[in-house]
């Protein structure tokens, strides 16, 4: 099989699937990453803010800007495994768009 050359690259890149890819991919990966980035700076804010309220322990010697803090290590897994579960969905996408293309 020969090379793309940039010419095959623009005839993809006009077509609707390969639209629809960029679509499902940017519903999945902006808000997620505004989620993630909102979480994140969450915490400093919080603790900047409402000290008290942060300072309160929860569990032994943990309070609760602790607890928020190790939460962010589960979210991060928790939207990696998401992001994986839909990268199931580009790839089948992808995959169409590379027999369409190899069709012509």
């Amino acid at each position: 099989m020969k090379p793309l050359q940039p010419s095959d690259w623009d005839r993809i890149a006009i077509t609707e699937k390969f639209q629809q890819l960029l679509r499902e991919k940017r519903r999945f990966v902006i808000p997620a990453t505004l989620f993630f980035i909102v979480y994140y700076f969450a915490l400093p804010v919080l603790v900047g803010y409402f000290p008290r309220f942060m300072s309160r322990r929860v569990l032994g010697p943990l309070n609760i800007a602790y607890v928020f803090a190790l939460s962010q290590f589960a979210m991060a897994w928790t939207i990696a495994w998401l992001y994986v579960r839909a990268a199931e969905r580009f790839d089948k996408l992808a995959l169409q768009l590379k027999n369409d293309g190899e069709s012509r």
